[in-house]
């Protein structure tokens, strides 16, 4: 009976090595004249820490204290404080084209999520379907196939819309990814006291509590557990809330820590916060503040009842951001609290875009009454019902979002904001190291470029875990980013990471060795908010986007545009664009209007000759 246990054990535990190694017993015609052999069960190498990667949702450049904002986030402060801060580290514009370049380590087209899984907004083509192939392993699969438990809490956002049933299929559920627990939500975003909320592999009903305090009880459940089977094991736990993108929702308790804090405006917060940031060292001492965007108005101009209703959008919005920096804390209280702090390395990353510009000008109370979901409702008219409705703002009742004065604000220093793969704004997010006991700088600045596909080499490489040439038998494509681990000790040394490409719904950008080159596809208001706002309006023609050209090496907020000064620099970036388009699957350009559409003029056939 003992033989049968054992047998049973080792074939659970050494599974993934025994399809890769041959049989090394011997097979005889009885037992005495044969060798018994199992695969050594998998373990990480000695002394590995835990992992956290912690990754924010819509959060500008410029609203965590940790980065000169003026909103509190003692936790990040503390992590920054005690680690190092990335001040050039860049997303791919918007959440799941961030989300598949950081779990896969590849481009975001190149693992076919070159907008989302979702039905309204994937198209048929190899960089468009929203299917992360098996081909692109995720950072899960390869910490668990190397002796990792591995957990994921909060937004997943990668499971094409009809897999998302408790019928699956489950393969591209995070268990299907190389997560053993998940609990969170599949979709892109989800009201924060009624989630369309998913354990493992199943659908359940919320209990009416915030998600991000669901999430956090989670997560320390799950590491509270493992610990308690495997005190030496180590863990990955992805923590990724739906904090801070819409519905803006939290207790008074924390919103109103905020009140009469925002009342001088946006246009006063934006020259704190940059006078701020030079002060900590984040951004250049001779750094210029772009001027407001000319959609805004100016605060001065507003009048007193937009005042109070934009301020307390503002304030709502602060509460929840340091509500979020709270639930932080509470995993990295009880990580203090069982000794395993001190052996967990801790990647943060702030936001998976700039700050949204989908509140609209006026902002948001609730859907039905945005300018954004209601195109017959005229500006003034949401205003007004936004400020009848002032109290419903963060509350569970509301579907709240700030206005685009506020997006810019929490953006600074930089131009533009979320969808604009064209504009730092769009794509530069802050980064936080954290892990004391293998990175002695404390408190030090980094400015070395990196993009969000370093995470999952930089990981590697700090545990000694080689990439892997097969995972589960299938062979795995190569990596496209690049090993942060180099800077972590050298705060002087080049760029490794030294080009890379955006792309989000026709807006576009190349980077290379400094220069950056750019054209919006849809650079007025009225589409703002991208492709879900379709309208009659037919397609905008590619070729007729404006190019601009930057020296980020010495304008690093993209206020000079040298296009006519280096025409030639200028059309050596497009053609290096035109040459990832092929190479990474960013062709066909699609504007996103049209097959949003054409979806949506389908679904309205399938619902008409659907049998009544």
């Amino acid at each position: 009976m003992k033989f049968l246990v054992l047998s049973a054990f080792t074939l659970m535990t050494g599974f993934a090595l025994r399809a890769q190694q041959p049989y090394q017993g011997t097979v005889g015609r009885t037992l005495a004249e044969s060798k018994e052999w199992w695969p050594a069960s998998v373990k990480p190498p000695a002394g590995s820490p835990n992992v956290i990667w912690i990754l924010l949702d819509d959060v500008g450049f410029g609203a965590t204290s940790t980065f000169g904002g003026v909103i509190s986030t003692p936790t990040f402060d503390s992590l920054a404080n005690n680690g190092l801060r990335y001040t050039n580290f860049h997303t791919a514009a918007i959440c799941a084209p961030t989300r598949a370049a950081l779990m896969t380590g590849r481009n975001h087209h190149a693992v076919h999520m070159g907008g989302f899984a979702h039905y309204f907004s994937s198209a048929g083509f190899p960089g468009y379907d929203g299917r992360i192939p098996s081909s692109s392993g995720t950072i899960a699969e390869i910490l668990k196939e190397n002796g990792y438990n591995t957990f994921a809490v909060g937004k997943y956002g990668l499971t094409p819309d009809e897999d998302t049933s408790d019928a699956g299929p489950f393969n591209r559920w995070p268990s299907g990814k190389g997560f053993e627990h998940f609990f969170g939500f599949l979709g892109s975003a989800t009201d924060q006291y009624k989630p369309a909320l998913v354990e493992d592999n199943v659908n359940i009903k919320p209990d009416g509590r915030h998600l991000s305090e669901q999430i956090t009880d989670k997560a320390i459940s799950y590491i509270a557990r493992q610990k308690a089977a495997a005190p030496d094991k180590p863990f990955f736990l992805y923590y990724a809330p739906a904090a801070t993108h819409a519905p803006h929702q939290v207790a008074t308790e924390w919103s109103d820590r905020y009140k009469g804090q925002f009342d001088d405006g946006w246009d006063a917060f934006r020259e704190k916060v940059f006078a701020n940031q030079k002060k900590q060292g984040i951004i250049p001492a001779n750094a210029k503040l772009p001027e407001r965007n000319p959609y805004i108005q100016a605060w001065n101009e507003l009048k007193p009842d937009q005042k109070k209703l934009y301020a307390r959008f503002m304030e709502v919005y602060a509460g929840y951001l340091t509500y979020t920096d709270y639930q932080v804390s509470r995993v990295i209280n009880y990580l203090r609290s069982i000794q395993q702090l001190d052996n967990t390395l801790i990647f943060v990353v702030i936001g998976d875009n700039g700050a949204s510009k989908e509140g609209t000008l006026e902002g948001v109370v609730t859907n039905g009454h945005s300018p954004r979901r209601n195109k017959t409702l005229p500006r003034d008219s949401a205003r007004l019902f936004n400020e009848e409705h002032i109290a419903l703002i963060g509350t569970p009742e509301s579907d709240a979002n700030y206005p685009l004065g506020w997006a810019q604000a929490a953006n600074t220093p930089f131009k533009y904001w979320k969808q604009d793969a064209n504009s730092e704004g769009g794509t530069r997010n802050p980064l936080i190291v954290y892990y004391p006991k293998g990175i002695k700088a404390k408190g030090e600045i980094r400015t070395q470029y990196g993009y969000v596909t370093d995470l999952l080499p930089t990981t590697l490489e700090f545990l000694h875990i080689p990439f892997p040439q097969q995972i589960r038998g299938i062979q795995q494509d190569s990596l496209h980013g690049t090993s942060l681990v180099y800077s972590f000790t050298d705060a002087n040394a080049p760029s490794r990471h030294t080009e890379q490409y955006y792309y989000i719904f026709g807006s576009r950008a190349i980077y290379k060795n400094g220069w950056k080159a750019g054209a919006a596809h849809h650079p007025n208001y009225e589409d703002l908010n991208g492709f879900s706002d379709a309208g009659n309006a037919p397609a905008k023609d590619f070729d007729k986007d404006v190019w601009e050209l930057y020296n980020l090496n010495e304008d690093f907020n993209e206020r000079v545009n040298l296009a006519d000064k280096y025409p030639e620099k200028l059309a050596e970036l497009k053609r290096l664009f035109e040459q990832d388009a092929k190479k990474y699957n960013i062709y066909p350009y699609i504007d996103w209007d049209d097959v949003f559409r054409a979806r949506l003029i389908n679904s309205k056939k399938l619902l008409t000759a659907a049998p009544k």
